[in-house]
């Protein structure tokens, strides 16, 4: 056979080194049943392995990948190397693939041996029985277990399974997104940006790959608008730094007020930031060594080495019972709030962040969820002084900064 060389997006990770759990997780658009398919499809044309392609409900041979992986073996011109019937597929080399489902077939999951390789796709679907079953079923020495799916609920089983594998070295957990195909069409791409302007909510479901919530519990639902302004020359500056702590990102925004009106222009975002990058981080964002910054207060030291070491004008902003629904009030109060193209980071949080919901009734809590909230943070800490002046918003025409 000639050797076959395929193309995979890079996100997708390293093939060639042996895990026991491979999960690829995202939103539409990103290529994760394709790729799997074709990686599949080439390590079956050159080597013999057992695949068993499975899903948690599957009616018919019609429910299942054969139909993918039929359509990639003929993709890449492969299809003298393989046998296709209405129920299977086998090549030259010995590699066969079996279709199952998963609910309501105990016994015939119990019953397969010899697997290499398992493909759970639309694995959100996956019960937790199903899971258990499985997972002490593929036990053939150096067999794996694939995932892919789009997350729909925080508790779903596989979703929980992904968060406990993230830090295993037996395992590759991979996020993937339409960003991340190299291939994502025009026509998606259309159908992205206009679910971005009519229903910001649902985006970042469909599209970023984040579990559903409820769009009632989402804060700031139908307050922000996201598109490209020019900032005026003599608009007052604020800037606000959220520090970051173990997968937490570190965050600096900058934004000024106009006509009632909130306006992002600028963000850094970045996880990991030693100390001695967060002065390179903090002048991707200009201007931010000539305006005054507020920083959360809780890294004094890290104020004072920004301050001290390298001139920032940089102090922590205060805190005060309660000062996160305050500026939760205050930043509401604008008549909008407008994020620029390209602060996508803050974007995202202000379509994600959400009050607590009841996963039992359904009902929304009057406490805040304590996520997608680092760039909104830094915004608190930017407008402190606003927040705490509970009288009109200020609007600063006219305002110059102190070295211009």
């Amino acid at each position: 056979m000639t050797r076959t060389l395929i193309e995979i997006p890079p996100a997708f990770g390293d093939f060639s080194q042996p895990k026991r759990y491979r999960i690829w997780y995202g939103g539409r658009g990103s290529s994760k049943s394709w790729t799997i398919a074709r990686v599949l499809v080439a390590l079956a044309a050159a080597r013999p392995i057992r695949v068993l392609c499975c899903r948690e409900f599957q009616n018919s041979i019609a429910d299942s990948a054969k139909k993918l992986l039929a359509d990639q073996i003929e993709s890449m011109g492969l299809s003298p190397w393989f046998t296709i019937t209405d129920t299977s597929i086998r090549s030259r080399v010995g590699s066969e693939f079996l279709f199952k489902g998963l609910a309501r077939n105990v016994q015939g999951i119990k019953s397969t041996e010899g697997i290499d390789i398992c493909w759970v796709e639309e694995a959100q679907t996956t019960s937790q029985m199903s899971l258990e079953l499985l997972i002490p079923t593929i036990r053939k020495a150096g067999s794996e277990l694939w995932f892919t799916y789009n997350p729909q609920n925080d508790d779903d089983p596989v979703h929980k399974l992904m968060h406990s594998l993230e830090s295993d070295a037996d395992a590759l957990v991979r996020k993937v997104n339409w960003q991340d195909n190299p291939w994502f069409p025009d026509e998606l791409n259309a159908e992205r940006l206009r679910l971005l302007k009519t229903d910001p909510e649902a985006y970042e479901h469909i599209w970023g790959g984040e579990c559903r919530t409820i769009s009632e519990a989402v804060i700031f639902r139908s307050r922000v608008v996201f598109e490209a302004f020019d900032t005026p020359d003599d608009a007052r500056l604020y800037f606000g730094a959220d520090w970051g702590f173990s997968q937490d990102p570190t965050a600096l925004v900058r934004c000024f007020i106009q006509d009632g009106a909130l306006y992002i222009d600028y963000e850094a975002f970045g996880r990991g930031v030693e100390l001695d990058e967060l002065p390179a981080m903090f002048d991707r964002v200009p201007q931010s060594r000539d305006w005054p910054i507020l920083a959360d207060c809780a890294r004094p030291e890290t104020i004072s080495y920004m301050a001290n070491r390298h001139r920032f004008r940089i102090s922590g902003a205060d805190k005060w019972p309660g000062s996160v629904e305050d500026g939760v009030e205050r930043l509401k109060a604008f008549t909008k709030i407008v994020v620029h193209p390209r602060c996508p980071n803050v974007a995202k949080e202000f379509r994600m962040y959400a009050y607590k919901v009841d996963k039992h009734t359904g009902d929304i809590l009057p406490k805040i969820e304590d996520k997608w909230n680092h760039g909104i943070d830094a915004l608190r800490y930017a407008l402190n002084g606003i927040i705490q002046n509970r009288r009109k918003m200020p609007s600063f025409a006219g305002y110059k900064s102190r070295t211009r």
